[in-house]
């Protein structure tokens, strides 16, 4: 982003290690000119207590209403204004269970900023979309809109009429009705997959925008996200090509001395060589998977984001596979929310489809059929595109506040009183 200097650059301190250069809430700076200067007399040992918890407390006058304000610490921490008599005669009992509550990380926008657990990724995704409804949701329905019409269109001309097995022939013809039957499968969703990829990559790029400026709690039009974002969309669609090519080039590396010994023996070969090279695989997906985030915020290289996300997921692989697969669950339940009763509906509308099924054919799909099915895609398009992309660009968010104090850039980014905004 142009206003957050946590996002031009690739971090605000080394990934590996936190560098000595950036300050911690705790620590005081290096002395130097204008450093504050601590006294060489301490209080002696002994003469703290904990700080009472958040409450009601008897004032000196006795009164029974709540002390609040003059006895609270610059991040709102109470503080017992005299530790009596009491705290001192057992020191050691329930130590931990009087104090207070830490203070809460300041929340410009959509995520306190500080590490994030994984319920308040999904709720920040969400609330991306609840937030700035007209700009998530407006590029997320266009852009599904324009992919499930070319869906449609290709669906309808282009490709073939689905090819049915006859149980009643030879076995030689119907392995090879099998195979045409695969054959045709595959086709028909080579056009879903190439739609879906590009209105995904659209999508992406203008909303991990819109995200990093909910974090900060800022507004954003359509026009500032495109403007901000389209520079990078040809290096987000060279990523997201490249990330494909590799991907086929593994599952072909782990298929083909299965598919060359050809008997048996080499079914099995094939089977084992595919889960070998789909781990191997998820494995680097995982790996990469904030490489799009790096990509559109840092403006870099194709490959500098590769490294990059590779950098940052380094630890915490499980974590990401974890947040992602739960990610993934979510939308496939939404898409079966809504997917079906659109399927069902189509069905129930399309006589023809419906003789074909009884008759024990592959119905070929009417246009009845198609625009039913096809809103219920955009429904769905509409509400996963922003949902995916937003969890994406929060757990690159996370990962750079875990390893990198990124909540500090942000936070004088974003104003919080107690921050150097000089970024000094």
């Amino acid at each position: 982003m142009n206003d957050s200097p946590g996002w031009a650059s690739p971090g605000s301190a080394p990934s590996d290690e936190q560098g000595a250069a950036v300050p911690r809430p705790s620590e005081p700076a290096d002395d130097g000119p204008g450093a504050p200067q601590w006294s060489a007399e301490q209080p002696p040992a002994g003469q703290w207590s904990p700080p009472a918890p958040p409450g009601p407390r008897v004032t000196s006058a006795g009164s029974g209403h709540a002390a609040h304000g003059a006895d609270e610490g610059p991040h709102g921490s109470h503080h017992s204004p005299d530790p009596g008599p009491h705290r001192q005669q057992n020191p050691g009992q329930n130590w931990g269970q009087n104090w207070g509550a830490p203070p809460d990380a300041a929340k410009p926008g959509i995520i306190p900023l500080r590490p994030l657990g994984v319920g308040e990724i999904l709720d920040g995704a969400v609330s991306t979309i609840r937030t700035h409804w007209r700009t998530v949701l407006g590029i997320s329905l266009a852009v599904s809109v324009v992919s499930q019409l070319g869906i449609i269109l290709v669906q309808r001309f282009l490709l073939p009429d689905p090819v049915t097995v006859d149980p009643d022939a030879t076995d030689a013809e119907i392995v090879r009705q099998s195979l045409d039957s695969a054959q045709s499968a595959l086709l028909s969703t080579l056009p879903v997959s190439l739609f879906t990829m590009i209105a995904t990559l659209f999508v992406t790029s203008v909303l991990t925008v819109v995200v990093s400026r909910s974090v900060l709690g800022r507004p954003v039009t359509l026009s500032e996200a495109w403007a901000e974002a389209r520079s990078q969309v040809p290096k987000l669609i060279g990523l997201t090509l490249l990330l494909a090519v590799i991907s086929v080039a593994i599952l072909a590396v782990g298929l083909l001395p299965g598919l060359l010994i050809g008997s048996d023996a080499g079914a099995a070969l094939a089977l084992l060589g595919f889960l070998a090279a789909g781990a191997v695989v998820v494995w680097l997906m995982v790996r990469f998977t904030l490489a799009a985030p790096a990509l559109m915020l840092e403006r870099q290289s194709v490959t500098a984001a590769m490294r990059r996300s590779a950098k940052l997921v380094d630890g915490a692989w499980w974590r990401m596979f974890g947040v992602l697969i739960l990610t993934y669950l979510l939308v496939f339940i939404l898409t079966m929310v809504i997917a079906i009763p659109f399927t069902l509906i189509a069905t129930a509308f399309d006589g023809e489809s419906l003789s074909a099924i009884a008759s024990g054919e592959a119905p070929a799909p009417s246009w009845t059929f198609l625009i039913v099915t096809g809103l219920g895609d955009v429904v769905v398009s509409t509400l996963m595109y922003p949902f995916s992309a937003g969890v994406a660009a929060l757990l690159y968010i996370d990962r750079r506040i875990r390893r990198e104090a990124l909540d500090l850039d942000l936070a004088r980014a974003a104003g919080v009183p107690g921050y150097d905004t000089t970024g000094g």
